[in-house]
């Protein structure tokens, strides 16, 4: 919320609403003259959502719009809600806690379910069983180890292809077997469960996560007006990479080559960094919440 600099009557976008955490604590700020847009693509979430919100007292509630879609689409949501503009957006990327503790997701690499993994189950995209049962061995290493930076992506493609061969691959526990099949002993010891990278891969990989996440960024800074703030959260190096070079690119955007003594392109900055380095999680909040230890914040304003 103190990276958001919310005032009373902004305009706030939650680019990933969820449950309405953070967008609970801003229609507060922003107040009654605020107003207060949603997105997210989990139909359970919108609704959760939209009731912790209506049980805000209306003599501090906002207008409130939510929006179903996903944010690497902000432009087109934005352009339905008639915005002209926003003072503050948020991005609270990953998976969220609902998706990954119902089993009938297969987000988790914990329990027993199918590997479907797509954020918005209503979409007819690949699920991830379909990515791990179609995809030639090649691929399936390129998707693990461009989206986790697991190791042994590799090893993991041959073991499943091989395994495939056998039944077809259709439950995480299945998968969660092949990989630590697949991963030898020695460095399954560290590094928390041997799936969680190869999970949060194919996660990725169903719902174009980085494709999504640059797409997202880029349209929400060019709707951001004179000294609005963006946030970014981000759980893994992937997407603070993605977040970090993204607002890099908006803070200089000269194009001229490096030994041209005076710009010539003409391109100013649009953001101002306001994280040299990315926010942690104390070890207070990650006793509360040990889901945040992994946490990133990034913090820019625009210009």
């Amino acid at each position: 919320m103190d990276g958001l600099a919310l005032q009373p009557g902004d305009v706030f976008v939650d680019a990933t609403l969820g449950l309405a955490g953070h967008s609970a604590a801003a229609a507060r700020l922003i107040g009654r003259e605020g107003l207060l847009i949603g997105i997210d693509q989990d139909d359970l979430a919108l609704s959760r959502a939209r009731a912790r919100l209506e049980a805000i007292p209306e003599e501090e509630r906002p207008e409130v719009l939510l929006l179903k879609g996903n944010f690497g689409c902000i432009d087109e949501l934005l352009l339905q809600a008639e915005l002209p503009g926003m003072d503050a957006v948020l991005f609270d990327l990953g998976v969220s806690s609902p998706q990954i503790d119902n089993p009938a997701r297969g987000f988790s690499f914990k329990e027993d379910a199918p590997l479907d993994m797509r954020m918005d189950p209503g979409q007819s995209t690949p699920t991830a069983a379909e990515i791990i049962n179609t995809a030639n061995e090649a691929d399936l290493a390129r998707i693990i180890r461009a989206n986790s930076d697991e190791r042994w992506a590799s090893r993991i493609a041959s073991f499943v292809v091989k395994a495939r061969k056998a039944a077809p691959i259709t439950t995480s526990q299945q998968l969660v077997d092949i990989i630590k099949a697949a991963i030898p002993a020695s460095a399954r010891r560290a590094g928390g469960h041997p799936a969680k990278r190869t999970f949060q891969a194919l996660r990725m990989e169903v719902n174009q996560e980085q494709q999504v996440l640059r797409a997202g960024l880029d349209a929400a800074i060019r709707w951001l007006l004179p000294g609005g703030r963006i946030c970014a959260i981000s759980y893994h190096s992937i997407e603070d990479r993605i977040v970090k070079e993204t607002f890099a690119r908006f803070a200089d955007r000269c194009t001229c080559p490096p030994d041209l003594p005076v710009c010539a392109c003409g391109k100013k900055p649009m953001l101002k960094v306001e994280t040299r380095k990315p926010l942690l999680p104390t070890a207070v909040e990650v006793e509360r919440n040990p889901r945040a230890r992994s946490a990133k914040l990034r913090i820019a304003c625009r210009l």
